[in-house]
């Protein structure tokens, strides 16, 4: 799964792909079929790869990526919109040992619609560059 040049922007929903740099910002895509053109500026947003994004653990925090792959293996992915203890059983599946009173019921929802977002995207069945994985 190559999830580098995808990322959540503080404030709006869904997922964007990072398609360049100008001198104040980064220009994103939306994924949707509009592919809506945007700049957001450096100063005012916060951008987060999903590769660079973890989840609190118990032990140590565990990579989104590590979780979405999961996801993939267990195919069988609850609906964003199912209730809380139905997404928290399916989260204790394929994130277990997440800090339970750290990760709320509307991250898991998060993670869950990002994922049924990604599924759909050519990059999801990629390999990690070469780089990412000697980083270990």
């Amino acid at each position: 799964m190559n999830l580098k040049a995808l990322v959540s922007v503080t404030g709006k929903p869904g997922l964007f792909k990072l398609i360049g740099q100008q001198k104040n910002g980064f220009v994103l895509e939306t994924l949707d079929a509009q592919k809506i053109k945007s700049v957001v500026n450096l100063t005012t947003t916060k951008l987060a790869t999903l590769e660079d994004i973890t989840i609190y653990g118990d032990e140590e925090d565990l990579k989104l990526t590590d979780i979405m792959e999961r996801m993939k293996a267990k195919g069988d992915v609850p609906d964003s919109k199912s209730d809380g203890k139905t997404l928290r059983e399916f989260f204790r599946e394929v994130a277990p040992g997440h800090d339970e009173d750290r990760v709320y019921s509307s991250d898991i929802k998060k993670i869950v619609t990002w994922y049924g977002i990604v599924k759909e995207l050519p990059l999801f069945d990629e390999e990690p560059s070469a780089t990412t994985d000697n980083a270990e």
